[in-house]
């Protein structure tokens, strides 16, 4: 009966929006792995299997996880890696190094990563060695087991794998795949890209030794399914605590998915993206407006989280500058239509913005020239404008040409929202465009 009572609890709204907080948070950010992987059970399957092969039965392999960003390949290999380590015989067998390209941007950094991580610095010590593929023989040959009848089985993750391609004669590549298909040690590399022309840039002779297993995540997602997914990543568990709380909340969450402007909305991010992450930051910003005033997500919250996902960052950028550095902006717009997009240098720009002043009596708009080069400097470190390419370093600075990263709109949205923007400014503004 007690246990009944405890599982029909019913909690202060205050705590049950916290868990809700706590709950949703750790889905969107991904530090929790789901249970189930869906829509790549194949993909899942044929990674384990290849893994186990090597972790329980000594067999070398290598392997490339090929897919867009936010497809899930990350989390495919974490979930292997999870249910494969669940096994007993795994668990005291395999060792894993995981190598990233933007980190270990050459081959002796990754080599001492790949020390470090199977805690071989004591064993190699100030040893001298004549080459990497000596280095690796070293470190794999440590790791022979108190018998020496076999080696300890290593996995080898090269997330950014297309970045590795770049290193000085792919040295870490080849060595690593050499390895895995002679009967050296038992070792499986998992390469992860983005990349689908990730072959084209290996070399013959690594290409060689590579097995040119690709496991491909290409999303076939269609807008249903990513409105379940919608439905599945707001709603809570049935181990809520509180039964009824929850009982309401995924009842609003249906009610929510069902709203045709809720839908509008979505579809317009599925048509942007199919990315999961950009959905997760869609609905992070979604549960940032629930609080115990309002503990539900209404269509309303989804619309204003959808504006902000598809702000322009630019056009915001805007909305910091100086008046003085807004004037320039406008002058340059000014610029482009008169020459058709032609490029500009600073003493066009000021030549521009004197015509503007002329026709005004009060000289509250007077700046000094080193003034209007410091805006005007001050705009290129925004990269609101970028020098023509080829133009010639040796060039005075007032008159390097340039050219405006910005477009009609995005000037005019941002002039509506200036802070107190003076009426003078956006008439000259408008007449500028027409």
């Amino acid at each position: 009966m007690s246990k009944r009572k405890a599982r029909d609890a019913h909690l202060p709204v205050g705590e049950c929006i916290k868990q809700v907080q706590q709950i949703l948070r750790e889905r969107f950010c991904e530090r929790r792995l789901p249970d189930r992987l869906e829509g790549v059970e194949a993909q899942y399957k044929h990674l384990l299997e290849l893994l186990r092969r090597t972790a329980i039965h000594g067999e070398s392999n290598s392997v490339l996880i090929v897919g867009p960003r936010g497809a899930g390949k990350t989390t495919l290999l974490q979930c292997v890696l999870r249910d494969l380590q669940k096994e007993e015989k795994v668990q005291k067998n395999l060792l894993q190094v995981h190598l990233n390209g933007l980190l270990q941007t050459d081959d002796r950094i990754a080599l001492k990563e790949i020390t470090r991580q199977l805690h071989l610095e004591n064993v190699v010590g100030d040893k001298v060695f004549g080459s990497f593929a000596e280095n690796l023989a070293f470190l794999l040959e440590a790791l022979k087991k108190g018998n020496r009848s076999s080696s300890c089985p290593v996995l080898f993750v090269l997330d950014e794998f297309d970045l590795f391609a770049h290193h000085k004669n792919q040295t870490l590549l080849y060595n690593l795949f050499d390895v895995s298909q002679s009967a050296q040690a038992p070792i499986a590399v998992v390469g992860v890209t983005c990349r689908l022309d990730v072959l084209e840039l290996l070399e013959k002779r690594v290409k060689s030794r590579f097995s040119h297993r690709q496991i491909h995540l290409l999303s076939s997602l269609n807008f249903t399914q990513y409105l379940e997914r919608v439905w599945t990543q707001l709603s809570l568990p049935d181990s809520f605590p509180d039964k009824k709380f929850a009982q309401e909340w995924n009842a609003g969450v249906k009610t929510l998915c069902e709203d045709k402007s809720v839908e509008e909305v979505l579809q317009r991010h599925f048509n942007s993206s199919k990315d999961f992450r950009s959905l997760h930051m869609l609905l992070m910003l979604c549960l940032s407006r629930v609080s115990v005033a309002k503990p539900t997500i209404k269509p309303a919250d989804l619309l204003e989280a959808s504006r902000m996902c598809f702000a322009d960052a630019t056009a915001n950028m805007l909305h910091g500058l100086s008046i003085l550095e807004l004037c320039l902006v406008i002058a340059m717009k000014h610029l482009n239509d008169v020459y058709e997009g032609e490029p500009f240098n600073l003493q066009m720009v000021h030549n521009e913005f004197k015509k503007f002043l002329h026709r005004k009596s009060n000289s509250m708009y007077n700046f000094e020239q080193p003034v209007v080069m410091k805006a005007f400097e001050h705009l290129q470190q925004l990269e609101l404008i970028r020098p023509v390419d080829g133009s010639s370093a040796k060039v005075q600075r007032e008159y390097q040409l340039m050219r405006l990263t910005l477009d009609h709109s995005q000037i005019m949205e941002a002039l509506q929202k200036y802070p107190q923007c003076p009426t003078d400014i956006k008439q000259w503004a408008m007449s500028a465009f027409g």
